[in-house]
């Protein structure tokens, strides 16, 4: 169970990194609604997994999630650079997340 929160929190802080977005494109308050729903879904949730997963791991999973899963979102919905090298660093953070998971 703490896994899946661990994960969803890391969806959720990918959320909050596209209401960041979101406010600076429009500036209106359903992005700061959003914003603020988004993360703080992201830190309860990484609070609840972090009753049974160390903080450490817990931590730097959660920000591996939402460093691959910002990355991705900017390179396939806003346009960014999608080059071989960002591919090889993304996949980097996947297998420490993977390995921090596997040492605990």
């Amino acid at each position: 169970m703490a896994w899946i929160a661990l994960v969803a929190a890391g969806l959720c802080e990918v959320l909050g990194v596209l209401a960041l977005k979101s406010i600076t494109t429009y500036r209106n308050w359903l992005s700061y609604v959003f914003f603020v729903a988004a993360y703080g879904s992201s830190f309860s949730l990484l609070m609840l997994a972090m009753s049974d997963i160390s903080m450490g791991t817990a931590y730097a999973v959660w920000t591996g999630i939402g460093a691959v899963g910002s990355t991705l979102l900017g390179m396939f919905a806003f346009g960014e650079p999608k080059d071989w090298r960002r591919g090889f660093f993304i996949a980097l953070i996947i297998v420490s997340a993977v390995g921090l998971k596997w040492a605990t």
